[in-house]
């Protein structure tokens, strides 16, 4: 059973082998690392949205450093905790980037021999190929979150991290009464990375968390200090941050020039439930 939908008339998917299919013959194929492309040509705004290769490698090196594994953990328990109960239950990861946070919620649920379906998608092509070269069992896509190409009321939890937040695409493909699960930056997180970039650093807004056609359930802080010896994951980091894209030459220069850094970071998980049908 294939999870996503037809992005073009929004009929179910066929599994046929090396593609899959809707009954008006729209038909996309399986890339070789096991993704489907899902977005079509007319909501591309670029020639390659999203984030580039050099960007995906970059974060991938970093994540797989375990610098974040407090929030992946995190986000793990929290899922646990949602799914608690549901027979079978789905599970979308809404801006799955390069995979990293959907591949180890997989691991740790299958830890619990959960019997969870976990499907993810990215507008980037070169953050779905790594994630599809990370987990092969997780079905992956080039999709955009305006438009999942997900059917109605089919999960019982969406993932988001760190990705844009559409409430009304999200309240669509949860079941009534599932589960979003949104993970957004602290107040203080990367502030001492700003204080290198900046010369007044800024602390980020706390995110609103009042969506509508959700009740808001609870945030659940995470917090901790990571500190970087190596330049090279200094510079992982940053292209990862969209200071990366609004900082100037001579903040680069600065942190180009620097040899440690130690940061606080810190993730707030804002959990919802979808309101009763």
């Amino acid at each position: 059973m294939v999870l996503f939908r037809c992005p073009v008339c929004r009929s179910p998917l066929v599994d046929c082998g090396n593609h899959v299919a809707c009954v008006n013959h729209h038909s996309f194929d399986r890339a070789a690392e096991g993704y489907y492309h899902l977005l079509p040509s007319n909501k591309m705004h670029a020639k390659l949205p999203g984030d580039s290769k050099e960007m995906v490698a970059a974060r991938r090196a970093f994540l797989n450093a375990g610098y974040y594994q407090l929030f992946s953990d995190g986000i793990n328990d929290a899922a646990a905790k949602a799914i608690a109960g549901i027979k079978s239950p789905v599970i979308l990861d809404a801006g799955c980037g390069e995979g990293y946070y959907t591949a180890r919620l997989k691991q740790a649920l299958s830890e619990q021999r959960s019997d969870a379906r976990i499907a993810g998608f990215d507008i980037s092509k070169a953050a779905v190929r790594a994630a599809a070269k990370r987990d092969k069992e997780i079905s992956f896509a080039v999709a955009s979150i305006f438009d999942i190409p997900v059917a109605d009321n089919c999960c019982d939890l969406v993932l988001n991290v760190f990705a844009p937040i559409v409430p009304a695409e999200f309240a669509r493909v949860l079941r009534a009464g599932g589960v979003l699960l949104i993970a957004v930056p602290s107040e203080r997180h990367l502030l001492g990375l700003k204080e290198i970039l900046y010369e007044v650093p800024y602390e980020n807004e706390k995110t609103d968390t009042e969506y509508e056609g959700f009740d808001f359930l609870e945030r659940i802080p995470l917090r901790g200090t990571i500190t970087l010896t190596e330049p090279e994951q200094i510079a992982n980091l940053f292209s990862m941050t969209p200071y990366y894209w609004k900082t100037s030459q001579a903040g680069s220069e600065r942190l180009r020039q620097a040899t440690r850094l130690e940061t606080e970071i810190g993730f707030d998980l804002l959990l919802y439930r979808r309101h009763q049908a």
